[in-house]
């Protein structure tokens, strides 16, 4: 799970057993005892018990895409490779909103795997679509990176909604676990409800946040960097005001913040994420292009794939960024409230949840 955040260089002596990540401990208090043969005592059992969760993290993303991947598994449920059957499955493909040039470049690139492959049966067909899926998804698998930069300074933003504070608040929890000393900036002043629900989480996860009632968003990020340099701080995260891409004055007002956290660190943001909701559709891809013209992403979060989502949509983000050569990450995506419904992206994994 924290496999990928990079420390930084550690000290001359080396870490205390007691500094391994919090959650190998419950696996160490049902270790054998002492007296336990060899067959006992080996690493079979913790590998069971970390494959558990993951196990059910799989569950639930395959019933977050239920609804786009029951009507592609449709698709194949008859017994010839035609061209009907190729129809059908650019039916679906547009239906799970993968978007014309995604579904037409997945649909030529399944018939070329077909070819190459020689198959006959559409069980085979349905496997090489996974691979095509996978393949033009891959992109966008990208480890998020902490700890070159001290600090760490992320700007998060997105549309009303989106679930952009929650993420915020896992994504620390994650990072503290981490051993990541975390620095939240409330720079959402446009909405008092949201710098209470930081506050709450900065609370839970028990790290500092930098706050000021109706205080300039630029400001209070400003502020933030100069306090997380100052303390020692690994991250700085900066929750920002929802909007719509439409609203040119608040989309300016982010530049503005972005501007000022360049000048309390020359190199920051490090990370400009934008936290989507898996349920808008093509909406996303929008919403993907409209805030990467103003503010240049490096990153997305994909929320909400728990419900309704038509999870096609990230094959759409996919090709647009490689037409546009805009290397985005997606970092995480969400199946649901709890924390650990918050994952990092996979390409494998998401394309076998798909068509399941």
């Amino acid at each position: 799970m924290f496999s990928f955040f990079k420390k930084k260089a550690p000290p001359a002596s080396p870490p205390p057993p007691s500094s391994l990540p919090v959650p190998a401990a419950p696996e160490a208090t049902q270790a054998p005892p002492a007296e336990a043969t060899p067959q006992d005592a080996s690493p079979q059992p913790a590998a069971t018990a970390e494959a558990a969760p993951k196990a059910g993290w799989l569950t639930r993303l395959r019933q977050g895409l239920r609804k786009t991947g029951g009507s592609i598994a449709q698709v194949f449920t008859g017994t010839r490779i035609d061209e009907a059957l190729y129809e059908d499955l650019e039916s679906a493909l547009l239906m799970a909103d993968a978007g014309v040039g995604a579904t037409q470049a997945l649909l030529a690139d399944l018939k070329r795997r077909v070819k190459e492959n020689k198959a006959t049966d559409v069980a085979t067909v349905k496997a090489l679509l996974a691979d095509a899926i996978t393949e033009l998804l891959r992109p966008l698998e990208r480890g998020l990176v902490v700890g070159q930069h001290t600090p760490t300074v992320i700007m998060v933003a997105g549309v009303n909604g989106a679930g952009k504070t929650t993420t915020i608040g896992k994504l620390t929890r994650h990072l503290a676990a981490a051993d990541q000393r975390v620095l939240l900036a409330a720079a959402d002043t446009f909405r008092a409800a949201a710098r209470e629900q930081l506050a709450a989480w900065a609370d839970r996860n028990r790290v500092e946040i930098v706050s000021q009632e109706g205080g300039d968003p630029a400001a209070v990020s400003f502020d933030a960097v100069n306090a997380g340099r100052a303390r020692g701080c690994d991250v700085v995260i900066a929750d920002t005001a929802g909007r719509l891409p439409t609203q040119l004055h608040l989309m300016e007002e982010l530049k503005k913040i972005k501007r000022v956290i360049a000048k309390a660190q020359p190199d920051a943001p490090h990370e400009v994420l934008l936290v989507v909701d898996g349920n808008t559709g093509q909406n996303a891809l929008a919403q993907v292009q409209a805030f990467d013209a103003a503010l240049g992403l490096t990153g997305l979060v994909v929320t909400k794939l728990d419900g309704t989502a038509k999870g096609g949509v990230l094959a759409a983000i996919a090709r647009w960024c490689s037409e546009a050569k805009r290397p985005l990450a997606v970092y995480f995506i969400g199946v649901g409230e709890a924390l650990e419904d918050l994952q990092p992206f996979n390409a494998r994994e998401f394309a076998r949840a798909l068509l399941d």
